[in-house]
Formats: C-alpha cells, sequence, structure tokens
C-alpha cells in the first residue's frame, strides 16, 4: 500500500489534508496519508520561493523511495519566479493555466531526482485559483459552515457569474478569499474553511470542480 505526502502552502491546506482528505484516500487504498508546509512557511505569509519547496520535495522523495509526493498550493499568489507562473498568465483557460504551472513542476522535480526516476511517484498540484474557491461549490453549505446563513444569497450570486468556482480570479481584490472577507471581514481560513468543506462534502467539491476532480482521480489511479 502507498504513502502519500502532501506538500501544503500553509495551516489552512494543512488542515484540509488531515483532517477531511486523509481519511477519504485512506479508505481509497492508501496506507497512510500527510502533510508537510513547504520551506517551513509557517515562518511568514505566502509560499516560500521554488528552490526550497523543490528541495523538500526532492529530499521526501529520496529519503522514503515508496512514497507518492503532491502538492497543494494556490495559483493566486504564487511567485512568479516559480515555474511555469510567468508564461501561465498569457493563457486565458483555468485548465491550460493549472497545467503549465503543473507541467514545468513536474519537469524541473523529474530533473532534479535523475534517471531511473518513477515520474509517478509526484503529482503536482495547483488550486486554481485559491482554496476558498472550492468553498463556493455549494453556497447553502458555505453559509451554514461559516455561521452566516443570511449570506447564502450574496454567495451565490458570486458563484453564479462563473461556470465552475474554480473560475472565480485572482487579483487583489477579486480573487475568492478577497470576495469573502468583504461579506465576513472576521473569516477564519484555517478554521472556517475547513469546516466548509466539512460541511459541503468532498463529492460535492468534486463535482463542481473539475481541476481539483481531477486531481483526486490521478491520486486514486497511484493505488488502483
Amino acid at each position: 500500500m502507498a504513502r502519500l505526502l502532501v506538500h501544503v502552502e500553509g495551516q489552512t491546506e494543512e488542515s484540509f489534508v488531515n483532517e477531511v482528505l486523509r481519511d477519504y484516500l485512506v479508505a481509497g487504498g492508501y496506507y497512510s496519508v500527510g502533510a508537510r508546509i513547504v520551506g517551513n512557511a509557517r515562518q511568514r505569509f505566502g509560499i516560500r520561493p521554488w528552490p526550497l519547496v523543490k528541495r523538500d520535495i526532492v529530499n521526501h522523495l529520496r529519503e522514503d523511495p515508496d512514497c507518492i509526493s503532491t502538492t497543494m498550493v494556490d495559483y493566486y499568489g504564487l511567485p512568479e519566479a516559480w515555474p511555469g507562473r510567468t508564461r501561465s498568465m498569457s493563457l486565458t483557460r483555468i485548465g491550460e493555466k493549472a497545467r503549465c504551472v503543473q507541467d514545468a513542476l513536474l519537469y524541473e522535480v523529474i530533473s532534479q531526482m535523475g534517471g531511473g526516476f518513477n515520474a509517478r511517484r509526484f503529482v503536482p498540484f495547483v488550486v486554481m485559483h485559491e482554496f476558498e474557491g472550492l468553498l463556493f461549490s455549494d453556497c447553502a453549505a458555505f453559509s451554514r459552515a461559516i455561521y452566516r446563513p443570511d449570506l447564502e444569497v450574496s454567495l451565490r450570486e458570486i458563484r453564479e457569474r462563473f461556470t465552475t468556482p474554480e473560475e472565480i480570479n485572482d487579483s487583489a481584490l477579486t480573487a475568492p478569499s478577497k470576495r469573502i472577507k468583504q461579506l465576513v471581514p472576521s473569516y477564519q481560513k484555517p478554521l472556517l474553511g475547513v469546516l466548509a468543506v466539512l460541511e459541503i462534502g468532498l463529492l460535492r467539491i468534486r463535482k463542481e470542480c473539475p481541476h481539483f476532480d481531477g486531481w483526486l482521480n490521478q491520486l486514486e489511479s497511484r493505488v488502483g
């Protein structure tokens, strides 16, 4: 049975993996599932430079040759120095943007690992555009989870402007977390974000968010 380590951006994603994703994937065949904040990101705001993150990923892959590694980082706010990030900005479709970055990350890790590395052991994933976008998969459940059922209509109005929650865009004013903060200034991302996922359910999120669903499909296929 495979072991999975998810290299995450911050405490919200760490909690999501440990409190939601772990049981789901263990039930699907993984021996263990854990999260590691990349590059010691607890010490600063935002994600660390790619060389530090790559070092974490490569070290883990080398130290545990039977493991599978993946990433869970937000496209919004991803430093332009990360592989593929600048090139992706010229693309229009979210799937193309995500693949541009993910393919570049995969290439970097394969190159660092050298010949003989099984590329199926690394599954790069970039959340489009941000973790909070996933919460718009069910606005009624989201509003209940953050103890503001009165905001269901406002959240739904945001959601209905986009084909999928993953398309809610990524500027300093219109990223999903920014929109939520405008409605709920006291929104606490690590706590309420995970509570919202638990209320919404992974199956609903998978149905509404095809890029996220594709990531879980890849992870599930590694233990099929």
